[in-house]
């Protein structure tokens, strides 16, 4: 069995990640889900822009590349959560 080339654009990851971020935001506040389902919506997010958009020529190449893009933003995010919690803590502790 070979397995399948995968080319990634880094435009891709650039323009993906944050795009999953933002739309996972704005359906937790518009739609107030329950936070547990948030990477879940991240993973779908993550899949529908890669097997749609970024690698639309091979199904197991945007299904391989999906799940990376939704993990990354969630990721991204949960780093980003703990950096701002830490700061607001090291502030208000001066």
């Amino acid at each position: 069995m070979d397995f399948p080339t995968i080319q990634m654009n880094f435009w891709d990851t650039v323009f993906a990640i944050p795009i999953i971020m933002v739309l996972t935001q704005f359906i937790k506040v518009f739609f107030k889900i329950p936070k547990w389902f948030v990477s879940t919506i991240a993973i779908m997010f993550g899949l529908g822009i890669s097997i749609f958009i970024s690698h639309k020529h091979s199904l197991i190449s945007g299904i391989f590349m999906g799940w990376f893009y939704g993990y990354a933003a969630i990721g991204t995010y949960a780093s980003l959560k703990t950096n701002i919690i830490a700061y607001r803590n090291k502030r208000s502790n001066k």
